[in-house]
């Protein structure tokens, strides 16, 4: 029986109607000069090769003791593609604002939970001879890093690919029954004394290493030391979307000449980014602003498409006027971010919420918001930044060029911001997704990344001078 692991577990317990926990990603497409591309043909690709991702035919099977057990994973038998795929189309002019209207009202609703947990839409009429494909999959079933090895599974590395041999036929497997379930949960919760102690050793253990890191010669960054500004208030359901892109060379050469990892310039662009935003409305506090950086906890050669992602804190540097002195700032704090976030893995037998009820993690995550610790409890972060490896070369849906992949994370506790990267060939994709009820316009956040990195390899250029 597949039981939802308990950290996807706690993405749908701690689902809200203002916390969506589904990740996104806009594909632009050239289909102009393409011979092949058709919604049809989409449809066919993913409809042959959607055996590679059995999670996309999973839906949620509740356990008999809902609050206190896990649900289960089952094959949806009556499974069907078009009730995922869908076609619609911009208005003309088909701009990239229309675009984004469009991704925002998309994205502001949850996934239907009666069935497999996942959305397209191929959208067409994009100005330029251009189309889109936007993916909205819950995050119980794909973190960031899996998301990227999923578009190596949907996409063709050329135009016109070799014909595929038709998939074997799928039959669902039954979902098991109710005596099988209890009697797993009975199985699982004989050993809960036995884990508990476990996890009792486990977090003395961290508590002294979280300790030692803490007020250690480098200091790290913690929850709830963000400084509130205007992008950190109560959220609602509605999201925003913009992009950038920038090139991906041009942020290579500041990471070499500084020293740093791209992961370091990735967030000193979007410290730059929000320092001048928040200069320009006369808010930026005197302390830097906390970024939450998701971390894939994946080994080498790992094909499973779940969750396995964990969460480190940096200091921003916003504080800091000069982009190059901010970068090496924030290149040491991540670097001791990391430090920690090894020491305390090294120490972790398992995750906290392998043993948290469902119904306990629901109700703490209603809590929060309705009690709005969103606006009045100290920020826990003020942003997140993801940076997503992704493949260096060029890659084809049903004929048509990727021109462009904007990924998009979740928002959460009281941040209406969330910056995702992925590298995309030769380009750094940014997908901004923000809350417009704290963030009025995401194309004047989005607008301000490729300055952010000007100013960074201005930066790294007057090195050598």
């Amino acid at each position: 029986m597949r039981q939802v692991p308990g950290p996807d577990a706690a993405f749908l317990s701690g689902e809200t109607s203002e916390w969506h926990f589904h990740v996104s990603a806009l594909t632009i497409l050239e289909t102009e000069d393409s011979d092949r591309y058709s919604f049809a043909g989409v449809r066919d690709t993913l409809a042959r090769r959607i055996h590679r991702v059995p999670q996309f035919r999973w839906k949620l099977h509740p356990a008999p003791m809902t609050a206190l057990a896990r649900p289960y994973w089952v094959d949806d038998e009556n499974f069907d593609i078009d009730w995922h795929l869908n076609h619609i189309a911009l208005p003309t002019p088909g701009d990239d604002r229309a675009l984004s209207r469009l991704v925002g009202r998309l994205l502001s609703s949850q996934i239907d939970r009666t069935r497999p947990l996942w959305e397209m839409w191929l959208i067409d009429g994009l100005e330029g001879g251009r189309s889109a494909l936007l993916a909205k999959i819950h995050h119980s079933i794909i973190d960031g890093q899996s998301g990227a090895e999923l578009a190596t599974l949907l996409f063709d590395l050329e135009a016109d690919p070799a014909p595929e041999p038709e998939p074997a036929p799928w039959t669902p497997e039954p979902p098991p029954g109710s005596n099988e379930i209890v009697g797993d949960i009975v199985r699982r919760a004989s050993v809960w004394p036995y884990r508990i102690g476990q996890m009792a050793a486990q977090f003395a253990s961290q508590s002294v290493t979280y300790a030692r890191h803490t007020f250690g010669d480098q200091p790290t960054t913690h929850p709830f030391q963000a400084p509130r500004v205007s992008i950190n208030g109560k959220l609602t359901p509605s999201r925003s979307f913009a992009s950038a892109s920038v090139s991906l060379d041009e942020a290579k050469s500041v990471k070499n000449a500084f020293g740093v990892k791209l992961n370091d310039v990735i967030v000193a662009i979007v410290a730059g980014v929000l320092r001048s935003y928040l200069i320009d409305r006369s808010e930026l506090p005197d302390t830097p602003l906390v970024a939450q950086i998701p971390v894939s906890m994946r080994i080498e050669d790992d094909a499973h498409i779940g969750t396995k992602v964990s969460m480190m804190f940096a200091a921003m540097a916003t504080d800091v006027e000069d982009p190059g002195e901010r970068l090496l700032r924030i290149g040491a704090t991540t670097s001791a971010a990391k430090e920690m976030r090894a020491a305390l893995t090294a120490q972790q037998i398992m995750s906290l919420t392998e043993n948290t009820p469902p119904a306990l993690v629901s109700l703490a995550a209603l809590a929060w918001t309705a009690g709005g610790l969103d606006s009045s409890a100290p920020p826990v972060f003020n942003t997140i930044v993801s940076n997503i490896p992704g493949p260096p070369f060029d890659f084809y849906l049903a004929g048509a060029r990727v021109q462009a992949m904007f990924p998009m994370g979740p928002l959460l506790f009281g941040s209406g911001l969330n910056f995702t990267v992925v590298s995309n060939a030769t380009r750094l994709d940014v997908g901004v997704l923000a809350c417009p009820d704290l963030v009025p316009d995401a194309w004047d956040v989005a607008g301000r990344v490729q300055p952010a990195l000007d100013e960074l390899v201005e930066a790294a250029a007057s090195l050598s001078d």
